[in-house]
């Protein structure tokens, strides 16, 4: 039977809308499609571009790369930068990357890692299991045992496990903020089964960049920025009704911390939906529970308007300001500063193995 062009292209029309239907109903129902299309944008996405070559201090760093934490191939493991300097041990900073829980790679943040290390402190960049693949509470428990493999092998890579800070950007900040918690709560920590890796002596700081404290408000956030975060909690906590589940509970930092959280880093953009409903609120209690507390925030009438995870960019002013004050706040709270000869305000342009591991980078984000 010949079928008119006319027909024809009311079949390929209806087609293509039973097919949108069927997606859209797919979205809906199954939290794996939900979570694979919103991972899809930020792997498109990409935290670091040409125009965001970074800045380092003069010092060599060496990586030590896929470091198995957990003791076998094919599960997370992590990367740890040194700087190469005669100054052991080196106080660590434990980077847990972001990607909304359900995506993101230590890959991402670890050009900035470097940029950190060339001050003069260890930086670890973890990796860790994301969902839909993995669920609550699979990644914090990952990210505690990374933590003790870290003070197990401090002699081997010239660490000191006694001076520790905890890092994370975007779901890297709740992460991290949870771990500090468990550490510094032992109440909490019975309460979510993680046994801390380390003592709360040994947490000497946490930075939290762009994070996600309070869950109740992220049930009430408009626009797409609330629409992805509840798909990508419905995939993480394995719930679709997650803001009921006890995940839930527990990740929401905000209503659990007390005054025995660690010295505190914090910052996040003005132009960051997230700001005035997660950052500045943990900001603000911390400070009413007497915890030491450095914000950099900028007025919401700034322009430009610094977005999520602004921190990275360090081809902006803002972002090497953010820099300066992140490497300020180590030496404060490990009490070891910036090595000699190199403060804050003196960088140098970026080292050719960085520029090259920056282009390998940009094409695996362009694939």
């Amino acid at each position: 039977m010949k079928i008119s062009p006319l027909a024809a292209a009311g079949l390929a029309a209806g087609a293509a809308a039973a097919a949108g239907l069927a997606a859209a109903a797919s979205l809906h129902w199954d939290r794996r499609v939900s979570a694979l299309l919103i991972r899809g944008v930020f792997s498109g996405a990409g935290l670091f571009q040409k125009k965001n070559r970074p800045a380092i201090a003069g010092f060599k760093v060496t990586r030590h790369r896929e470091l198995q934490y957990l003791g076998s191939h094919g599960r997370p493991c992590l990367d740890l930068f040194l700087p190469d300097t005669a100054r052991k041990p080196l106080p660590v900073v434990m980077w847990i990357h972001g990607g909304a829980w359900i995506s993101g790679s230590k890959e991402d943040v670890a050009p900035y890692l470097k940029v950190l290390a060339g001050y003069g402190y260890a930086l670890a960049g973890v990796g860790y299991s994301i969902s839909p693949k993995a669920v609550y509470p699979t990644a914090i428990k990952e990210l505690n045992a990374a933590l003790g493999f870290i003070r197990e092998h401090a002699d081997r890579y010239g660490l000191d496990p006694n001076r520790i800070v905890l890092a994370g950007d975007s779901a890297g900040a709740q992460l991290a903020a949870q771990l500090a918690l468990a550490i510094s709560n032992p109440e909490y920590a019975r309460e979510t089964g993680v046994v801390p890796a380390a003592a709360p002596s040994q947490l000497r700081g946490i930075l939290l960049n762009c994070g996600v404290f309070d869950f109740p408000s992220v049930a009430r956030l408009a626009g797409p920025m609330g629409w992805g975060l509840r798909k990508a909690l419905w995939s993480y906590t394995g719930s679709r009704n997650w803001a009921s589940t006890t995940a839930a509970e527990h990740m929401s930092i905000l209503q659990q911390v007390d005054h025995r959280f660690p010295p505190t880093y914090i910052s996040s953009g003005n132009g960051d939906d997230l700001t005035p409903t997660q950052s500045i609120p943990l900001a603000d209690r911390l400070e009413e529970l007497g915890v030491p507390v450095v914000r950099r925030f900028w007025p919401k009438e700034y322009k430009p308007a610094l977005g999520h995870e602004y921190q990275f960019q360090l081809h902006r002013p803002e972002a090497m300001e953010s820099l300066h004050e992140t490497v300020a706040f180590l030496a404060d709270v490990t009490g070891v500063s910036a090595l000699p000869g190199v403060a804050p305000e003196k960088v140098v342009t970026v080292h050719e193995e960085l520029g090259e591991e920056l282009h390998r980078l940009e094409d695996r984000l362009a694939a």
